[in-house]
């Protein structure tokens, strides 16, 4: 009889070792972090782009760092290439009475903003970093107004707009990305916050991923 348990016992042990030595050849103990695992991470699917109606009433254009040091052929081309359609956004919003917001970049002023795209009266101005809440009156700007809405356009897509939409969704509003009108250095920087609007925690709830022709008042 302990002879039986003796082997039986052995047996099992070695079932164990088996079913380890399985689980470790499967997980190797080196891809503990997304570092060591980055060429094996799929690319999520495309974000769906939605049509979108906002009131002018209680919507604001936000139009980010479209400055000359942050906007410019040699550092972000794919910037300049995005005014033309945000010129024509910026015109139909002008033309539906909605409220139109700047910000520069530190240092910047507002003889730096690309022409097609200069303030017109007293259209307000903010200059931060890439929270455009942070240290500015934007959000008494906006209040003031009776912004629910924001349409968030600008460079850099992984900067001014992904920290000022966040920032602006947590505080309630709705917001409104076109990704025609978000810009950076390389199309994997728009890629991220394109996917991060529509999932991360709290921000997906408020925001809506769309184009600027998708976009109607």
């Amino acid at each position: 009889m302990k002879m039986i348990q003796k082997t039986a016992c052995r047996q099992a042990a070695l079932l164990i070792c088996c079913f380890c030595a399985m689980v470790l050849f499967c997980y190797p103990v080196s891809a503990q972090n997304i570092i060591e695992e980055w060429n094996t991470v799929k690319v999520p699917s495309a974000p769906e782009l939605k049509s979108v109606m906002v009131d002018p009433k209680v919507t604001a254009l936000l139009l980010l760092d479209f400055n000359k040091q942050t906007c410019n052929a040699e550092k972000r081309p794919r910037c300049i290439a995005s005014i033309p359609k945000v010129q024509k956004l910026l015109t139909e919003a002008r033309s539906k009475g909605v409220f139109v917001v700047y910000s520069l970049s530190p240092g910047a002023t507002v003889a730096d903003i690309a022409k097609e795209l200069a303030p017109l009266g007293r259209e307000p101005v903010v200059t931060s970093g890439p929270d455009k809440f942070l240290g500015t009156d934007l959000e008494n700007i906006l209040k003031e107004r009776g912004i629910k809405t924001v349409i968030v356009t600008g460079t850099a897509a992984h900067g001014a707009v992904l920290y000022t939409a966040s920032e602006a969704a947590f505080r309630g509003m709705q917001v409104i990305v076109p990704v025609d009108g978000m810009s950076a250095e390389s199309t994997y920087a728009e890629q991220y916050v394109a996917w991060n609007m529509v999932n991360a925690p709290r921000v997906s709830n408020q925001s809506v991923l769309t184009k600027i022709d998708m976009i109607k008042f």
